[in-house]
């Protein structure tokens, strides 16, 4: 979708579809919906009412673009949109969308409906979308589409450049030509530039590449999605345990991968749980889903309201220790959600080796040490100057730079040991760095004002 589409563009072809259906100007609508991006059609169902969408929707059923349409859609509008439909236009729409997205469509639908829909398609495309089913939605074999380009290592590049351009149509991914024995196991991969540049009557296997970057259909999609970027590669294949060619992961699928994981991660590490659609829940939903995470936080502030009032009297004798409590514990809480984030980013993309962590907790303590004196000096010294207080100065000081430093120190080790043990960081770093850090930053201030203010 293009950036600016969201902006003003977008706005106006939403008005523009919203008088026209206010109008009934179906004839008007329906060609004006014909020549808008699937894509971009997909963000303006997002912002219609559910009568709009389905009375709309049943403008669009009679469109060839109707896959590429529905494929672009959020999940939970698929079903909103396909469950009154009946089961022989269920069938005919998915049924002209990729092995893939049908896969994913029918993995959304109750079973029983999904057992019916499939007995309403050919039974060609409805074993090749069983066969899909079968593996795990978040998975190379969920995530692949079985439409490929398989060759035979003894077929001239005369006979593959006639058979690229006789099933390009059919095919996912046309640039590259897999190289398959009789029983259809992997031998080598020849991409269409390579198709291009050779002689007519040279054979495949003399040209194809051997050492082929594939992934098992149990692989995560997440790191599909890793070896895709590392080898810069616009598919990659999906093999069994025999090395039996399954289908190929794209490019398309591969981007979408990334944005799904990256939201699913942002959401989690923020505890407003898993759900990429959560801004399409209901209000209820919404506020159930992140309730742990807040319930997390309350937690912490009541132990840390618990630390401050077992310092009462310390307190009560100097008043002005209440006005640094908010720095503190912001800017510990701060600087512990930084390093948290980057950790598990860079747990997530591979940049942290998880069997080689000394030296990059080492450089985190180093950059909390850095920062928290710097502040702490910068805070010491701003104390001094506005209350000539040079023993508050201190405490002052040395309290923000010990919180950064703990909370750097908590961001960092956390997710890592979350990640040896099998849980997911994104789920836990947040709610436990955020209340560890207010209440070991309140109770480290209030004992260096203790001792080294006498009271």
């Amino acid at each position: 979708m293009r950036a600016e589409f969201i902006g003003t563009e977008g706005r106006v072809l939403l008005d523009t579809v919203r008088r026209l259906y206010r109008r009934n100007a179906w004839g008007a609508l329906s060609k004006a919906l014909s020549k808008i991006h699937p894509g971009e059609l997909a963000w303006i169902f997002r912002h219609l009412t559910g009568k709009e969408r389905r009375e709309i929707f049943a403008i669009l059923l009679q469109s060839e673009n109707i896959g590429d349409f529905i494929s672009e859609l959020d999940r939970s509008i698929q079903v909103e949109l396909f469950l009154p439909l009946e089961l022989p236009a269920m069938a005919q729409v998915i049924t002209s969308m990729s092995p893939d997205d049908q896969a994913d469509l029918l993995e959304e639908l109750p079973e029983d409906i999904r057992e019916q829909v499939l007995k309403k398609m050919e039974r060609e495309d409805a074993a090749e979308v069983q066969e899909l089913l079968q593996y795990g939605p978040e998975t190379a074999g969920g995530i692949m589409s079985p439409d490929f380009m398989a060759v035979t290592g003894e077929m001239k590049v005369a006979e593959a450049i006639e058979k690229v351009q006789q099933l390009s149509e059919e095919a996912e991914m046309a640039f590259y030509l897999y190289v398959v024995d009789d029983q259809q196991k992997l031998q080598g991969v020849v991409s269409l530039r390579q198709l291009l540049m050779n002689s007519a009557d040279k054979q495949l296997d003399a040209i194809m590449e051997t050492d082929v970057v594939a992934v098992s259909m149990e692989t995560d999609q997440e790191q599909v999605a890793q070896i895709v970027s590392r080898y810069n590669i616009l598919a990659i294949p999906v093999i069994d345990h025999d090395d039996v060619m399954l289908g190929i992961v794209t490019i398309d699928d591969i981007v979408d991968v990334i944005r799904e994981e990256a939201t699913e991660d942002f959401l989690r590490m923020v505890g407003a749980g898993r759900d990429r659609e959560i801004l399409l829940k209901s209000t209820m939903q919404n506020a159930l889903t992140r309730l742990p995470w807040l319930l997390a936080s309350w937690i912490g502030g009541v132990l840390a309201m618990s630390v401050i009032s077992s310092f009462s009297a310390e307190l009560s004798q100097v008043i002005l220790l209440a006005g640094f409590i908010p720095v503190i514990t912001g800017m510990g809480g701060n600087i512990g959600t930084q390093s948290s984030t980057i950790t598990i980013r860079g747990l997530a993309t591979g940049r942290i080796n998880i069997n080689e962590t000394g030296k990059y907790i080492s450089k985190q303590i180093k950059v909390g040490l850095l920062l928290g004196g710097l502040f702490g000096v910068m805070l010491g010294l701003l104390t001094w100057l506005l209350y000539a207080n040079v023993q508050l100065g201190l405490v002052v000081a040395l309290a923000i730079g010990a919180s950064m430093l703990i909370s750097t120190l908590l961001g960092t080790i956390v997710p890592i040991i979350l990640r040896r043990l099998d849980v997911d960081p994104a789920v836990a770093t947040g709610p436990f760095v955020t209340t560890t850090t207010d209440v070991f930053g309140v109770a480290i201030y209030f004992m260096l004002a203790k001792e080294l203010l006498a009271l």
